[in-house]
């Protein structure tokens, strides 16, 4: 089978190659084997593959951990699963490949209706913002988001959950177009990360402040948010797109009442020394199947802006990286035309 590998940590286009891999073991009691049809690229991607991430693969190594595609196998304890359904897939890493043995307790069928391309973005970044403002910060109906990078990933998918869980929601984008999806996605107010950003949050909210802050992106802008926020606030900090890990102003944590919470979606998925995946399925399968029905429901829009061949990551990561992608960016691992999707690039 075709799949990107790594065997070196590097620049990408220094280290991953197209390669004529074996295919993945036959499954285990509780795994499955999936056909992978699209994976998704994000910033962790850049990040696993040059050896700066949370955790290291054991080299030679298929990056990706979000696909969507059709069961093949399974293993003899899987009953919830069955070959031949349509699903969504979460990895550590192995899903830029066209077939990826994988845990069954973190697979999640597709409800009928739903397409490839539409589910992909589902998993990892609206999983992530769901489970973060649900099950860690606690969202109430009336409360204030501001949800900073706004226009992609994980923030876009924030903007579209607050919304539907009944908060108003202040965006920050870097651009007017992701600025304008955002307004779209229901947000209220949409503001630029420029050197006014507190002032204008204030000025949003009668000078409380946000409620909840979504960060996916760290560095000067968590500094500002930090000021932007009410009392007795939730700050949620899910990454640094930006680049910068910041140092908590715990004085202004301090008079301010405000909580920060660390989050790791990977945590629920079994991606940390203790594996709490089979702790956490029931209450996650049943999280994407709320996702998956609202995404078929059209309450919620998750978007692919461009789908790149299997060869094609280094040029998915200049896309991503150029902030300009609304949305999410996906590999497709097979030469067929699988779904309905946007033109390949």
């Amino acid at each position: 089978m075709r799949a990107l590998q790594c065997a070196q940590f590097g620049a990408p286009s220094d280290v991953v190659q197209v390669v004529d891999a074996p295919l993945p073991p036959a499954p285990e009691a509780d795994e499955v084997t999936v056909a992978v049809a699209y994976a998704s690229v994000s910033h962790a991607t850049r990040l696993l593959i040059e050896g700066r991430y949370q955790s290291k693969p054991p080299m030679p190594f298929v990056p990706g951990t979000e696909a969507v595609g059709h069961v093949v196998a399974c293993g003899t304890a899987v009953t919830r699963l069955k070959a031949g359904d349509t699903v969504m897939a979460l990895a550590r890493w192995g899903c830029y490949a066209e077939n990826i043995t994988v845990s069954a307790h973190t697979v999640y069928p597709l409800p009928e209706g739903l397409s490839l391309l539409q589910a992909l973005p589902l998993p990892l970044s609206y999983g992530t913002a769901y489970t973060g403002l649900v099950w860690r910060c606690a969202l109430q109906p009336g409360e204030t988001v501001l949800v900073l990078g706004a226009g992609a990933g994980v923030g876009l998918a924030a903007v579209e959950l607050a919304v539907l869980l009944g908060a108003e929601v202040i965006a920050c984008a870097s651009t007017p177009a992701k600025r304008a999806e955002a307004l779209a996605r229901g947000a209220r107010y949409a503001v630029a990360p420029d050197d006014d950003f507190v002032h204008n949050i204030k000025a949003m909210t009668a000078g409380r402040g946000a409620d909840v802050v979504v960060d996916p992106v760290g560095g000067d802008l968590f500094d500002r948010s930090v000021r932007a926020a009410a009392q007795n606030a939730r700050i949620l900090s899910v990454g640094f797109a930006s680049g910068r890990v910041p140092q908590a102003p715990l004085n202004l944590l301090l008079v301010k009442n405000i909580t920060l919470h660390g989050f790791f979606f990977g945590c629920y998925l079994g991606w940390t020394p203790q594996d709490e995946r089979v702790a956490f399925a029931p209450a996650l399968q049943q999280a994407m199947h709320e996702l998956g029905h609202w995404a078929l429901q059209g309450r919620l829009r998750p978007t692919v802006s461009a789908v790149f061949p299997i060869s094609g990551l280094i040029d998915a990561l200049a896309a991503l990286e150029s902030r300009q992608i609304v949305g999410k960016i996906a590999l497709q691992m097979t030469p067929e035309l699988l779904d309905n999707q946007p033109p390949r690039i």
